[in-house]
């Protein structure tokens, strides 16, 4: 049986992560999904077509999906057939965390339904056209998935992954004072 894992990096992450993975994926090809635009609606035709590629020469397609690359990942192709999922600090309610955001950066829904697009001071560019998008694209997600996260993640709450868990077959695996991004050498081992 031919599997292939297809890798979702998060946001200014790049494609080129998924090497990473190979000495801990034996039996597996591995093939990094490049994108660089983080719209759902952009990103899902990036998505698809890959699958669509790999899904006629290969049995079984799993998945490994990164911080909002999961949400990307299970927007795009929660219609196709992926054995298994595997997420990283996944952003798995997007409109929580811009409801999140737009309390950080002190701004109403009115301000951003008026404005359409609000830069903050994090860095991020607030949007009304991706929150009414969300909105109106539930995702309903049926893959068996494996969450890795940390204790500390200051993007996605404990309580929004308790509730994707308690509605999804999912299991659960935390790093005691983790963070979102898996970047110190200890992180890494435990990531690993």
């Amino acid at each position: 049986m031919k599997k292939v894992i297809l890798y979702i990096h998060g946001k200014d992450r790049s494609h080129l992560e998924v090497k990473q993975y190979k000495k801990n994926c034996l039996g597996f090809d591995l093939v990094g999904v490049e994108y660089d635009d983080y719209l759902p609606w952009v990103a899902q035709k990036k998505f698809k077509s890959v699958y669509e590629t790999v899904f006629e020469r290969y049995d079984c397609v799993y998945l490994i999906a990164n911080s909002i690359g999961a949400y990307l990942a299970m927007h795009a192709l929660q219609d196709f057939d992926i054995a298994k999922a595997l997420f990283i600090s996944p952003v798995l309610d997007v409109e929580r965390l811009i409801l999140d955001m737009m309390s950080w950066a002190n701004v109403s829904e009115e301000d951003l339904r008026e404005k359409g697009e609000i830069s903050t001071e994090f860095g991020e560019t607030l949007s009304w056209k991706y929150l009414c998008f969300v909105r109106e694209n539930h995702v309903i997600w049926n893959v068996y998935t494996e969450i890795l996260c940390a204790e500390n993640d200051n993007l996605v709450s404990r309580q929004t992954i308790n509730q994707f868990i308690g509605a999804h077959n999912a299991n659960l695996t935390v790093m005691e004072n983790g963070e979102h991004w898996f970047h110190t050498d200890e992180q890494l081992a435990f990531f690993r």
